[in-house]
């Protein structure tokens, strides 16, 4: 948490203005402030502060969870993690508990990365690509068909639940979404990805892009204190509901661990094959 969605719905926000607040496209960066060292990967704080002051914000985009800033002479790349969150504000009042960074701009306001439990990173960088350039791809791509999933899942021989949400397997999906993926598909979360047929392939490709799809248009999902603004979780079909009713067939909602994980589905409508390997 934050996934997809949530970072895509921030992107949006930043690009084209929230709150009274115009869009990051265009704006100089006239100073950077980092309260916690290790909030930045790469590279040191000082050549960070020197190299991002004074550059213009060009682009801003998103690949996989990654936030990406494509600025005048570099990208600066935010991997929001755990509890994570950007939040924009007056320069003139005070800092709040757990900013990790801010950037400052001449128009009085400042962009604040916070950061509860310090997971989050930020990288500064010529080239993207040293950071992003070992992801999956992107679901929502047009490059993404179902013929690539069945390609890729057959080139693997794993549970289907931590192969999706293997970053190196597919950008993007974490617990909400894979959970919703996969409930929507009809698939249990252990199954053996070799042992998916072609036709239940066609339907997790469209069920992912689908939760996708809904989870943006309803701005994300807000189920804690990190990330607020956004109402999927009021349509989750099983995360987090562990012993609610199925909305298919009525059936209590189960909760088991997977990758230390926890997990949702129906065991109605997502039965395991009989004989599968669940090691």
């Amino acid at each position: 948490m934050p996934e997809l969605p949530e970072v895509e719905t921030i992107r949006n926000a930043l690009r084209e203005g929230q709150d009274g607040y115009p869009s990051l496209l265009g704006l100089k960066i006239i100073d950077a402030r980092v309260y916690w060292s290790r909030t930045l990967a790469t590279p040191t704080v000082e050549v960070f502060q020197d190299r991002i002051r004074g550059q213009i914000i060009e682009e801003l985009g998103r690949r996989g969870k990654y936030l990406i800033f494509y600025l005048s002479s570099d990208s600066m790349l935010i991997h929001l993690r755990m509890s994570g969150d950007l939040f924009l504000e007056p320069l003139n009042i005070e800092l709040a508990p757990h900013h990790r960074m801010t950037l400052e701009f001449q128009e009085g306001f400042r962009l604040a990365f916070n950061d509860t439990r310090k997971f989050g990173r930020v990288w500064l960088v010529e080239d993207p690509q040293t950071v992003i350039g070992d992801l999956g791809p992107e679901p929502l791509d047009a490059e993404f068909t179902s013929q690539v999933l069945w390609q890729l899942l057959q080139s693997k021989r794993r549970q289907l639940k931590p192969l999706l949400m293997d970053q190196k397997f597919l950008a993007g999906l974490g617990n909400i979404y894979t959970d919703e993926a996969l409930h929507m598909a009809k698939l249990h979360p252990l199954s053996n990805s070799q042992e998916i047929s072609r036709t239940q392939c066609e339907v997790l490709w469209h069920s992912i892009r689908q939760v996708l799809k809904e989870g943006i248009r309803r701005n994300g999902s807000s189920i804690d204190w990190v990330y607020r603004g956004g109402d999927f979780q009021n349509y989750f079909r099983v995360y987090g509901r562990s012993g609610a009713a199925c909305p298919e067939c009525g059936t209590a909602i189960k909760r088991i661990i997977v990758g230390q994980r926890s997990t949702h589905f129906c065991p109605r409508c997502q039965p395991l094959a009989a004989g599968a390997n669940v090691d």
